[in-house]
């Protein structure tokens, strides 16, 4: 591996859906030589895309998971990082950011900034990420590059400034403008891998020397050399324009972009050379570890090959050797057979192999140093762990986490199809942090949570092509609650008389609602009425009543018991006497204390654009919701309502269809409150349908 750092870029190409990452990727690949032919996403020869290289990717022309490859254009080294666009594998994008110095904001010169490039542009901001953009689709009908760089101001806030203009648009794009050397550039051959470089059109010149002149008065601000020039009028050289770009793209000051289309083969060359001339290398961008040593005190790393190790494990893959751990390397050079130290874990571990990935090829390497990007097999460790030289405890910051929004039940089929779910599902919650699994103790089910409908139905469709197990998906049972609303008093006496000894008990005292606690035991029994060693045992038959309600056998809550006064006999007393009495006392009281349902409500949380403000608020009122509050934030609307979890389900849907996918929300637990009275009625007529289908 060269040890040249100067002359290597780790670049993340990041966009909203279908904007043509993946098709972008393919022609990257072809022009620097890594593949020999083109294969389409959506590919008629049924090879698809390089960097899809999942089954279920191929078939659904997406991108799930984000893959590695590198290439080499112009002596610099380039590793790419192909990232999904769906909002529900967003964990997948974050991830990638996280280890990139550099990004390709690629958009759709029809569609614009779309929410996805919204999100994708808030994650580059988290990380502080520069970037280029690249206007795809130019040949489409429709297309509209200056719209787009207009969008990239307003809706993003970026200084945005054409690189390029181009020649004809839609059926008649034929190339584009290079504005900094002033001249044509047409791509030609079978695959468009000839440039041939040509005066600018008569026609379009007057435009040319417009855009150029905007083009040199954005750079200026970034260079006193350049300002100095151009007052001047002196001949402005394209090294000195480069070099102010290249500053204020560094500080997320200018976004430089470039057009073209990648499915025509047109524009991929220009945009590498200005990948290689815009981006940062590892050595220009400040990377901080924390010191647990230090109370987390910041330490500046220095992609220096021969400091103390730090990497960073990004992303884990189950691969046909065991665990795939892709990682990241800041500091020093990590070497086959060397000892390292997990940060998290505090355990030693030696190096086995290490290798470099083109998608789901790899081939092997002696070593990784500072900067680039590589993999290593057969170490256990998790997603976001920092690798360090022995004796440090240094630590990346970890990585943003969202929140899962949604779940759904799952039941495997038969003994088969259970123990190659569980297997699954320990790997694909080690895999994706976003990505959880639990046993509901109530219900029994195994329940799996995620970012979205897609993201759970990839993982139930994965779970049956990789590891044939075969498991159905069920709705995620609501965890409803019962209690009481109103005081009511007991005096119950337990007799029964058999051969022998018999049992006797009698409790009496009140039960109340208690609201802040589930269950409050109130012992006020005066004068040894019931001896004290029965007392623990009143207390363990009422609380065994509270698992299962009388009223719809749902777990009882916020009840307080007192209990005052009772007899006993001297002979046919127990503790068995006293626990049935006490179950038999709150059996028959319950229904005099007026009991009711209760539902989980959630705080839900919708982003949206403005102009969907009043569809959305109309949704949550729907789904029986109470709108909290509402806030612009720039162009967004964030909108709080609190809506019962039972309404909740396929709400992800029916967000994205009001706003054109352009809104997300995210929820979480916030309180228990009564049913209404007719869904109440609802769920007790159910009850009792399934109770008597059991019998």
């Amino acid at each position: 591996m060269k040890q040249d750092a100067d002359k290597l870029r780790n670049i993340g190409i990041s966009a909203h859906i279908d904007s043509g990452k993946t098709t972008l990727t393919e022609r990257i690949l072809y022009y620097t030589q890594r593949i020999h032919a083109i294969h389409d996403v959506k590919g008629k020869d049924g090879v698809g895309a390089t960097m899809d290289s999942m089954e279920l990717e191929r078939e659904r022309g997406i991108t799930i998971a984000s893959a590695a490859t590198y290439c080499t254009w112009k002596e610099h080294e380039i590793n790419i990082i192909d990232t999904p666009g769906h909002v529900d594998f967003t964990i997948e994008v974050e991830r990638s950011l996280r280890v990139l110095d550099g990004a390709v904001l690629v958009l759709c010169s029809v569609g614009g900034v779309q929410s996805q490039s919204i999100t994708v542009d808030q994650q580059m901001k988290r990380y502080n990420v520069p970037c280029i953009a690249f206007v795809n689709k130019c040949d489409r009908s429709g297309a509209d590059p200056f719209r787009v760089i207009r969008q990239l101001r307003e809706k993003l806030g970026h200084n945005a400034v054409a690189l390029q203009i181009p020649i004809g648009l839609e059926v008649d794009f034929d190339g584009v403008i290079d504005l900094l050397a002033g001249k044509a550039l047409y791509f030609e051959g079978e695959n468009g891998e000839i440039v041939r470089e040509e005066e600018i059109p008569s026609a379009l010149r007057q435009e040319a020397e417009s855009h150029r002149e905007a083009l040199l008065d954005a750079a200026s601000e970034f260079s006193d050399d350049l300002t100095e020039a151009i007052l001047e009028e002196r001949e402005v050289s394209t090294e000195l324009v480069i070099q102010a770009l290249r500053t204020g793209t560094l500080q997320r000051k200018i976004t430089p972009v470039l057009m073209g289309s990648a499915y025509k083969n047109k524009g991929v060359q220009p945009l590498l050379d200005a990948v290689t001339r815009l981006l940062p290398g590892p050595n220009e961008v400040e990377n901080q570890a924390l010191d647990l040593d230090r109370e987390e005190t910041p330490v500046v790393l220095s992609a220096d090959p021969d400091g103390d190790v730090v990497a960073l494990a990004f992303k884990l893959e189950d691969g046909p050797y065991g665990q795939l751990t892709y990682l990241r390397v800041y500091q020093g050079t990590l070497q086959k057979g060397q000892s390292v130290a997990n940060v998290r874990t505090g355990k030693k571990l030696k190096i086995g192999r290490l290798v470099r990935m083109h998608a789901d090829q790899m081939e092997e390497i002696e070593s990784i140093p500072a900067g680039f990007i590589g993999a290593l097999f057969g170490v256990d460790c998790a997603s976001g762990d920092t690798f360090v030289s022995p004796g440090k405890r240094w630590t990346m910051t970890s990585m943003y986490v969202p929140e899962p929004v949604i779940s759904l039940s799952i039941l495997p089929r038969d003994n088969k199809a259970q123990i190659n779910m569980s297997k699954a599902l320990n790997r694909f919650s080690k895999e994706d942090p976003t990505f959880r699994t639990f046993v509901n103790d109530e219900t029994g089910e195994t329940i799996i949570e995620g970012m979205g409908e897609l993201h759970l139905e990839v993982y139930v469709e994965r779970m049956k092509r990789e590891y044939d197990a075969q498991v159905e998906t069920g709705q995620p049972q609501v965890a409803y609650r019962e209690t009481i609303t109103r005081r009511a008093e007991f005096n119950y006496t337990h007799k029964k008389q058999t051969g022998g000894a018999g049992q006797f008990g009698r409790v009496a005292g009140s039960i109340e609602p208690a609201s802040d606690e589930e269950f409050v035991f109130d012992n006020q029994i005066r004068g040894g009425v019931i001896p004290t060693p029965y007392i623990p045992a009143c207390e363990k038959g009422f609380r065994s009543c509270l698992k299962k309600g009388p009223l719809m056998e749902y777990p009882v809550t916020g009840v307080k018991i007192s209990l005052t006064d009772g007899a006993y006999h001297a002979v046919d007393s127990s503790e068995m006497a006293f626990q049935a009495a006490a179950r038999g006392a709150f059996l028959e009281v319950y229904r005099k204390a007026n009991p009711i349902v209760l539902e989980p409500i959630m705080k839900v949380v919708a982003e949206t654009p403005s102009e969907y403000q009043g569809s959305v608020m109309g949704s949550l009122n729907q789904r029986r919701g109470m709108i909290v509050g509402s806030q612009e934030d720039g162009p967004m609307c964030v909108i709080e309502a609190e809506v019962p979890l039972s309404e909740m389900f396929g709400y992800s849907t029916v967000l994205r269809s009001l706003s054109q996918g352009k809104a997300q929300f995210t929820m979480e637990f916030s309180s228990y409150k009564p049913v209404p009275k007719n869904i109440a009625e609802e769920l007790i007529k159910k009850a009792a349908e399934a109770k008597k289908n059991v019998a």
